[in-house]
């Protein structure tokens, strides 16, 4: 027997602001329903909106009530937003978009200020404000590394720390660049190029250069960080799954005074040699770092999942798809 549909109606004030709410021949609305199964029509600035599942229908007519507030408020709502907006009320219905999409981390231009798109995400931004040292740890696509460096500009900006240095393990292990055709630069480039693809999205790409050439921002390999000290510094040391113990301690005990450290990087991803030359090889440091440093005052440990991964759809569904092959294994492996 098929349940019959309960249809409701919303009614808005401004048929521009609606049109933007309904997007491009509806296209926004048309998103809402493949994601929550709601049927939505709209006639003038009236929608419409049915469906037998009352939950899913309360929880779509909060969604375009609370994105037409923003719309309201002037901040624009994009594609992506209302697939973003979706899935936290889905997962929240108490959430206040509002407060999330309002809150700016970096203005990079008049057009573009990055915001946290996901609860976690708000919950990162807080914690980067918070505390001296974050640990970020989840799959790819989570904002982890992105929304750290937009912090540490805003905290340059503000004239709040003097410098911002980016770092990660060159490749894996050793950093053995040796095999690689170039200068030292042009052998750890390709590893780095995830951090100055993040400061290009978020500044022109002249002041970069020049702010690169002046040392205000340095980016380099964790390797280059030993024997330092580095006083108020924004320092954000990525993918730290392919660190050693030793390294990972090496990069933690450089925070100098007026600094912040920001460690991301993704468990499932640690690419470390299981052996080497028939020796067993340390696990990872950041592994390692969690165990070691849990309860320690002043640094905060935050985890993303396969919800927080804002790239394209498709990259979730594949993220769930290969935690449950892993898991899958672990049990195989117990038995």
């Amino acid at each position: 027997m098929t349940e019959t549909p309960t249809t409701k109606t919303l009614e808005f004030d401004d048929a521009r602001l609606a049109n933007d709410l309904f997007g491009p021949q509806n296209s926004n609305l048309a998103l809402i329903t493949e994601h929550s199964g709601v049927a939505l029509n709209t006639r003038g600035t009236t929608l419409m909106a049915s469906s037998p599942d009352t939950g899913a229908l309360t929880g779509v007519l909060n969604l375009v009530t609370q994105l037409y507030g923003l719309l309201k408020s002037g901040n624009p709502v994009y594609p992506r937003d209302v697939v973003y907006a979706l899935g936290m009320l889905q997962r929240e219905p108490g959430t206040d978009l509002k407060a999330i999409f309002k809150e700016a981390v970096f203005v990079a231009s008049p057009k573009k200020t990055i915001t946290p798109k996901t609860l976690s995400q708000r919950d990162y931004v807080a914690a980067l404000r918070e505390n001296d040292m974050v640990f970020a740890v989840g799959p790819a696509g989570t904002g982890k590394t992105y929304l750290a460096v937009a912090m540490a500009l805003s905290k340059l900006l503000a004239k709040q720390v003097k410098r911002i240095i980016l770092t990660r393990p060159a490749v894996e292990a050793g950093e053995k660049l040796g095999f690689l055709p170039g200068d030292m630069v042009e052998k750890v480039n390709p590893y780095l190029r995830p951090l100055y693809d993040a400061l290009h999205d978020m500044l022109d790409f002249e002041k970069v250069a020049e702010m690169m050439e002046t040392g205000v921002i340095e980016i380099a390999p964790l390797a280059f960080m030993r024997g330092r000290t580095l006083n108020d510094a924004f320092i954000i040391l990525d993918e730290a799954q392919n660190t050693t113990p030793e390294q990972m301690k090496m990069f933690l005990t450089r925070l100098g005074f007026g600094s912040r450290a920001v460690i991301t990087g993704d468990v499932t991803q640690i690419d470390l040699p299981h052996t080497d030359r028939g020796r067993s090889m340390p696990r990872s440091g950041l592994v390692d770092a969690k165990r070691v440093l849990d309860g320690v005052k002043g640094i905060r440990f935050l985890t993303f999942h396969e919800d927080d991964v804002i790239r394209h759809p498709l990259v979730g569904r594949i993220v769930q798809a290969y935690e449950r092959t892993q898991a899958d294994r672990n049990q195989k492996d117990e038995r």
